[in-house]
């Protein structure tokens, strides 16, 4: 029986190595995000988010010939089964996105008979549906909860606009499209972040790749998590008007209440994916004429510097720039698992490539010596 602890343990394991990891690293104190070696500004500047899945998967960028095969693939996929349509048409009309998400994507399970294999062929394959299908299981229920048909998949378009393309039964502009492929990209992975974690954790019991994204998905539904930029949002409707952001924040800080999207866990300067969603927020507002929850949040970006020395995270301008693109709140969090799905699969990959069960101990802070009293005496 052990009486001691091998180490200290850490709260919500902070600063904890519980993996080793090729796919992607995080420099909390230089605002440094890199996924396979290549810094998130060269990819987001040139890739797409084609590319990036190749990269995470593989750890290198695909050749021509690659990306074309890999995309047709996605593009093959994109079509759910028609029982999976009708399953989520008997959910009730009201219920969270994320969460029929969650039963969609297990429900998927039942239809890739090679799905429960871990090896890298069909746990592949398995990924390459998950990844294409992701996005078409959040845009149908969308169309399916607001009692409109459900738009068939374009198997012409990429990843990014086939998603904008579903939901909103018409193409978006090049300009737009490219603005939603980037932010894919920005929200690719990170780390072992809660849901990633979760995902390595479900793979190193080999559990199927199903039920590893379903348990990710589960995750990232946590407003801690995912669920932040919708929270900004959120916020950001509450407070109604620039002039009101000043008295907002100090009653916030006041009474210690968080502000949604500002700070991180691991960054100790700026978010450089807050960097590019910043630039996007800016030229939706400018797109669409209404810069009113741009300047609110640049000034909420500003006190918080001033008075924290906070910096926004990814979630911060994310809000307002899939607002603008006239995103339902509810589908922001689903967003974010239609980009993670790729960083999640290619850490699943990974483990099953080196799998050891992942069994970390407890430190024990309970009583100890206790002696039983019968029932009668209690």
């Amino acid at each position: 029986m052990s009486t001691a602890t091998e180490s200290t343990a850490s709260a919500g394991l902070r600063g904890v190595v519980a993996a080793q990891s090729a796919i992607g690293d995080v420099d909390g104190v230089n605002g440094v995000l890199i996924y396979q070696g290549y810094d998130i500004h060269e990819l987001a500047e040139n890739a797409t988010f084609e590319e990036v899945v190749y990269l995470l998967w593989n750890g290198r960028l695909p050749n021509s010939a690659e990306l074309s095969e890999l995309s047709e693939q996605f593009r093959a996929h994109y079509a759910v089964p028609a029982d999976i349509i009708e399953l989520m048409k008997r959910f009730p009309k009201d219920a969270e996105p994320m969460d029929v998400l969650r039963t969609a994507v297990s429900a998927l399970d039942f239809y890739d008979k090679a799905g429960h294999s871990t090896d890298r062929d069909n746990a592949t394959k398995a990924a390459i549906k998950i990844t294409s299908q992701i996005g078409t299981l959040a845009a149908a229920w969308d169309r399916v909860r607001n009692d409109k048909e459900v738009v068939k998949p374009d198997t012409s378009l990429s990843i990014a606009e086939n998603f904008l393309y579903m939901l909103r039964g018409e193409k978006a502009d090049p300009e737009e499209a490219r603005m939603f492929d980037i932010a894919l990209i920005l929200h690719a992975d990170h780390e072992l972040n809660a849901s990633t974690f979760t995902t390595r954790v479900v793979a190193g019991t080999l559990a199927d790749m199903y039920g590893a994204v379903t348990a990710g998905i589960a995750a990232l539904a946590g407003p801690l998590h995912g669920g932040a930029n919708t929270a900004v949002m959120k916020m950001l409707l509450e407070i109604g008007s620039e002039d009101k952001i000043d008295q907002f924040v100090e009653s916030a800080l006041e009474e210690k209440r968080k502000i949604m999207g500002i700070g991180h866990a691991v960054y100790k300067t700026e978010d450089p994916r807050a960097t590019w969603l910043r630039k996007f927020s800016k030229t939706m507002a400018e797109r669409k004429g209404e810069t009113k929850w741009f300047d609110m949040s640049q000034r909420i970006e500003k006190l918080m510097l001033e008075k924290k020395g906070m910096y926004p995270n990814v979630d911060f301008y994310s809000a307002s720039t899939y607002y603008l693109m006239d995103i339902p709140l509810d589908l922001f969090t689903p967003i974010f698992a239609v980009s993670r799905i790729s960083g999640w699969t290619g850490h699943i990959l990974e483990q099953y490539d080196n799998n050891k069960l992942i069994r970390p101990r407890a430190e024990y802070i309970g009583k100890r010596d206790q002696k039983y009293v019968p029932l009668e005496e209690r």
